[in-house]
């Protein structure tokens, strides 16, 4: 890492996830020198990660919030970027489903909150419709709402698309840094982290979870954030044909509630449940927690729960008590905050950062230069089973052997793949943040198979834990069709 002591920034943005990174990437498309900090060992490694993986249309967001702007130009930006970049995207649609009469009255209101939210391609189909589209669906549904543009696509790959464009653009990245107290000096903000003192004009906060932390340390007491434990059931690829579409339920006040969904990997995914938590770092999944999702299963989808169960696993979402998304300016501070950013912020992250920018240019406190020599965005290499793999590429396996090398055999991953990962601008440090760039250790065995050969990969290629960012580096990838 390089020295930061004597250097400041024009701005440093708190936290690497999507929303952060993707304020970098915008950022750094300025003469602006940028910092994107994050706690953790790697981007993407907090409530990031830890959501249904799906790409919003905005239909059931509340009409006239800045969340619902942010989300519905967020579907198209992140639609854009993901053809740009190779992020894998399925349109699977999604049937939102009425189990009683409450929820079936709901659905006209649902529709209309639809088009208030600029999105006008829902319809009202009757129990036949929907067992006609979801023959294994339980008994007892009543009607549905169709929303064709839902879609399933890879957090991982666009949280490390939108970090590693920000590095290649210049952006300084610096992990392993939880921000812990601040000191305005002369126009700048010295930030004092777990490891050293980042110093920079102005601070970004997009902390995620720790959020409404940061804004106190600006002095604020706005916003008050709520570890949302979700946990989630993930099946076997042999129960795909199952659900090939997002199985939704009527939303609650606690969010959207308990649904069936594909996933990017080829699997299915039950969950995610919602439980408020006061320990910000409680991950563990739970009995009690597994034992509620497989109710609701029973009465979604019965055949799924026959089906084997993969992996479990439960991630922390940020709930607010704020209405909405938090994101203003403060410029006798140069401060912005990026808070309240709920699971929505997959499909809204690019929207947000645009959003920002434009607050920026309106407080005229900045000097935002447009730079004329960007690189070309990466193209990531493909994890999604629904295009096509490295060991599937024959003309790729007779240039480079390496890719016919299996060394997952349950996600079928190439030692040519964790081998790239490496020489990737952003490389892992971990063998987590090796099954996010590969699916490595992803699949039905969970590493009993490959983790040893995995691991000695990461330790004898990678050097773990002081693995260099290397801006210049190139994205090896594999084309992911359009």
């Amino acid at each position: 890492m390089s020295n930061t002591q004597n250097k400041t920034y024009d701005v440093a943005v708190i936290g690497a996830g999507i929303v952060g990174s993707a304020i970098a990437r915008k950022l750094a498309g300025y003469r602006l020198s940028v910092a994107l900090l994050d706690a953790r060992e790697d981007v993407g490694d907090g409530t990031s990660k830890a959501n249904t993986a799906i790409l919003h249309t905005g239909f059931d967001a509340k009409p006239g919030t800045l969340e619902s702007r942010m989300v519905h130009e967020g579907y198209h930006l992140l639609s854009d970027y993901a053809k740009q970049t190779g992020i894998p995207v399925e349109h699977t649609g999604a049937i939102l489903v009425a189990w009683d009469d409450e929820q079936r009255d709901a659905l006209p209101g649902l529709k209309v909150k639809a088009e208030q939210n600029a999105y006008a391609k829902t319809e009202i189909i009757d129990a036949a419709e929907i067992y006609r589209l979801l023959p294994h669906l339980g008994e007892g549904a009543l009607a549905g709402l169709s929303v064709p543009d839902e879609s399933i696509i890879c957090t991982w790959t666009t949280n490390l698309a939108l970090a590693t464009e920000a590095v290649q653009r210049g952006t300084e990245l610096l992990l392993r840094r939880r921000v812990a107290s601040i000191e305005r000096v002369d126009g700048v903000t010295h930030l004092y982290t777990s490891i050293d003192r980042i110093s920079a004009r102005w601070v970004i906060n997009a902390a995620g979870l720790g959020g409404d932390t940061i804004d106190q340390l600006f002095g604020y007491d706005r916003i008050h954030l709520t570890p949302r434990r979700g946990e989630l059931l993930v099946y076997d690829k042999q129960a795909r044909p199952l659900a090939d579409k997002i199985v939704l339920p009527v939303p609650t006040a606690l969010g959207k509630g308990v649904l069936v969904s594909p996933t990017i990997y080829g699997n299915v995914m039950l969950g995610p449940t919602a439980e408020d938590l006061t320990d910000r770092t409680d991950t563990g999944t739970s009995e009690s927690g597994f034992a509620f999702l497989r109710g609701k299963g029973e009465k979604i989808m019965p055949k799924l729960l026959e089906e084997e169960v993969t992996a479990t696993y439960a991630g922390l979402r940020a709930a607010s008590d704020y209405p909405d998304y938090l994101i203003e300016v403060d410029t006798e501070q140069q401060y912005v905050i990026a808070g309240g950013i709920r699971s929505t912020g997959l499909t809204s992250g690019i929207a947000v950062a645009e959003y920002v920018d434009e607050l920026l240019r309106a407080s005229g406190a900045i000097q935002l230069v447009e730079r004329g020599d960007l690189p070309e965005p990466p193209h990531m290499p493909n994890i999604g089973e629904a295009f096509v793999r490295p060991y599937q590429d024959a003309a790729r396996i007779a240039e480079d052997p390496a890719y016919g090398k299996i060394v997952c055999f349950c996600e079928r991953v190439t030692a040519g793949e964790i081998r790239d990962t490496f020489s990737s601008p952003i490389p892992p440090c971990t063998l987590d943040g090796l099954r996010r760039r590969t699916r490595a250790q992803n699949g039905r065995c969970q590493g009993f198979f490959c983790g040893a050969e995995v691991s000695e990969l990461l330790e004898s290629r990678g050097k773990s834990a002081n693995a260099p960012v290397n801006p210049k580096a190139k994205v090896a990838s594999v084309e992911v069709p359009k």
